[in-house]
C-alpha cells in the first residue's frame, strides 16, 4: 500500500511534467468527464450519499450533484478565457516593451475532503484543480465510506487516472501523503486538522487553501416576515444536511421582545417540514457517526444547557439521528456556545437591542458565513462594516455560495483562501509576471560607470518625468 501510493504521487509528478494536464483540450476533456459522472451516475451517487449520511434525495441532488454539474459547465464555458494572459499597462520608463499576467498550473495538488457533502466537497476543488492544468490526488473521507469507494471506482472511469487519482485511507494513509511534497494543498474540515495540514505544509513551503467552519450567527430583526425567515432558517439549518454543514447557522440572536414570535414561527414550519415526529421524517440526514452523536448528546446534556431546551430534544441513538433541537438563552461559557455545533441543535441568544448582537460576534472567533434578516438597509449596512466573516447573506441562509461569481472562504479561524467559480481557477493557479522587451530604447544613465549626471537623469525617470526619460532613451548624459 505505501509502495502503491508513493507510486501514485510518483506518477502524478512525472505526468505533468511531461506537460500531459496543460492543453486546454486535455482540461476540456477531463471536465467533460466530471459531467458525464454526475450525469450517467446519479442514481449510485444518491445511494452512496445516503448509505453515509440517510441524505434525503432531493438534497442529494440540489445541494450535491446540481453544484457539481453546475461548476463544471461554468468552467468549461470560461476555460479558455481564463487561460488567456491578461495584458497590462507598461511604463514608460520600460519603453519600449509589454506586459502580461499568464496563469500557469502550480504541479502536483492534493485535495482532502471532508464527509459531510462528501461529493461536493470532493469535486469541487478537483474541477478547479483541473482546470487550472494540475495533476491531482484526491483523498476522500474516510467519514464517507461508500462515497470514497464509489469516488475509487468511478472517477478512474470517467477522466484520465494517470493525472487524476483517488488515494482512500484513515488518518494514517493522510499523515502519509502530507509527508509528500505537494504544490497546493486543499482541506476542507475542521480547525483542529486544518493546523495539523498546515504545519505539514510549511515543511515544504507548501502553499494551502483551508475550508474549516466556526460559529455562523444569524440576526433577526423585529421588522422582517417571519414566516419566510423561519423557512430560510430552517432550510439553511436542517434542510442542509441536518446542520453538519460548514454554512449552516449555529445560533440565533434576536431580541428578547422578538424571541417568542421567532419561536413560534421556527415550531410551526419544523412541524410543516418534518412532521410531529422528525425522527421518522425521511426528509431529515441522519447523524454521521456514533462519536459525533455521542459529541452532541453532550452538548444537549450539559447541566447548564438541558433545562434551556424549548422544543425537539428527541434522539434515537440506535438510528443516529436527532430531532431539530431549540435552546432558549444558553449561558455564553456553555459548551454549545464555544463549540461548532455541526449538527441539529439551535440555541437562540436574546439582548436588548438588536445592535447588541455585533458585540457578541465579534467577541467569538470569525465565522464562514453570517446571517441577517432586516428590512433596514442602514442596519444591512452597519452589519456588512462591522463583522467580519467569510461570506455574508442577508435575509437568507447558505445560498450565497451558489454563486460562481463569489468567492467561497473563510477568514482567520474559519478557513483561509477561497473557490468556486474562477476563484478556484485562480487557487490552483500561479500568475506570473511577464514583460517583454526589444533591443532599442538603451538608457546609459541605467549603467555603469555612475555619476551625478546621470543620478540625476535616473531619479528623474523614476519619478516619471518626461524630460529626463527622453534623455535616457536619446543616450545622454555620454561619457560622464
Amino acid at each position: 500500500m505505501v509502495k502503491s501510493r508513493a507510486a501514485a504521487v510518483q506518477e502524478l509528478r512525472e505526468r505533468f511534467a511531461a506537460g500531459q494536464t496543460r492543453p486546454a483540450e486535455w482540461r476540456a476533456a477531463q471536465l467533460r468527464g466530471v459531467l458525464r459522472m454526475a450525469t450517467e451516475m446519479e442514481a449510485e451517487i444518491c445511494d452512496a450519499l445516503h448509505a453515509d449520511l440517510g441524505k434525503p434525495k432531493t438534497e442529494a441532488h440540489v445541494h450535491e450533484l446540481s453544484l457539481i454539474k453546475s461548476s463544471c459547465l461554468f468552467a468549461l464555458k470560461n476555460l479558455k478565457k481564463w487561460m488567456k494572459p491578461q495584458k497590462v499597462p507598461a511604463k514608460l520608463m520600460n519603453f519600449p516593451s509589454t506586459a502580461r499576467i499568464t496563469p500557469e498550473p502550480l504541479g502536483l495538488v492534493l485535495v482532502i475532503s471532508a464527509w459531510n457533502y462528501p461529493l461536493l466537497l470532493s469535486l469541487d476543488p478537483v474541477i478547479g484543480a483541473i482546470a487550472a492544468g494540475n495533476a491531482v490526488a484526491l483523498k476522500p473521507s474516510e467519514g464517507a465510506p461508500a462515497m470514497s469507494s464509489l469516488l475509487a471506482e468511478l472517477l478512474p472511469r470517467f477522466v484520465d487516472g494517470t493525472c487524476i487519482k483517488v488515494i482512500e485511507g484513515g488518518v494514517k494513509e493522510t499523515t502519509a501523503l502530507l509527508n509528500h511534497k505537494w504544490d497546493k494543498i486543499f482541506y476542507t474540515g475542521n480547525s483542529r486538522v486544518g493546523r495539523v495540514v498546515m504545519a505539514a505544509a510549511a515543511k515544504h513551503l507548501t502553499p494551502v487553501v483551508l475550508e474549516l467552519g466556526g460559529k455562523c450567527p444569524v440576526v433577526v430583526d423585529s421588522n422582517v416576515d417571519l414566516h419566510i425567515a423561519a423557512k430560510r432558517i430552517a432550510a439553511g439549518k436542517w434542510g442542509c444536511n441536518n446542520g453538519q454543514a460548514c454554512i449552516a447557522p449555529d445560533f440565533i440572536i434576536t431580541t428578547q421582545a422578538f424571541a417568542p414570535k421567532l419561536l413560534e414561527s421556527l415550531k410551526k414550519v419544523l412541524e410543516k417540514f418534518y412532521g410531529k415526529d422528525p425522527l421518522l421524517s425521511a426528509d431529515l440526514s441522519r447523524v454521521v457517526n456514533a462519536s459525533h452523536f455521542g459529541r452532541l448528546k453532550g452538548l444537549m446534556d450539559e447541566e447548564m444547557v438541558s433545562d434551556k431546551i424549548v422544543f425537539g430534544g428527541h434522539r434515537d441513538e440506535q438510528q443516529l439521528k436527532i430531532a431539530p433541537t431549540i435552546f432558549l438563552d444558553v449561558p455564553l461559557d456553555s459548551a454549545i456556545m464555544k463549540e461548532e455545533i455541526f449538527g441539529p441543535l439551535l440555541p437562540i441568544i436574546t439582548v436588548d437591542k438588536i445592535h447588541e448582537s455585533f458585540g457578541l460576534i465579534n467577541s467569538m472567533a470569525k465565522p464562514l458565513a453570517a446571517y441577517l434578516f432586516t428590512r433596514d438597509s442602514e442596519l444591512q449596512n452597519q452589519f456588512e462594516g462591522a463583522i467580519s466573516a467569510g461570506g455574508m447573506l442577508f435575509n437568507d441562509t447558505s445560498i450565497h455560495l451558489t454563486n460562481p461569481y463569489l468567492p467561497f472562504g473563510g477568514v482567520g479561524e474559519s478557513g483561509t483562501g477561497s473557490y468556486h467559480g474562477k476563484f478556484s481557477f485562480d487557487a490552483f493557479s500561479h500568475r506570473k509576471a511577464v514583460m517583454n522587451r526589444g533591443f532599442a530604447g538603451e538608457a546609459r544613465a541605467r549603467y555603469p560607470p555612475y555619476s551625478a549626471p546621470r543620478l540625476k537623469i535616473l531619479k528623474g525617470v523614476l519619478e516619471g518625468k518626461l524630460g529626463d526619460m527622453i534623455q535616457a532613451i536619446l543616450g545622454f548624459p555620454r561619457g560622464k
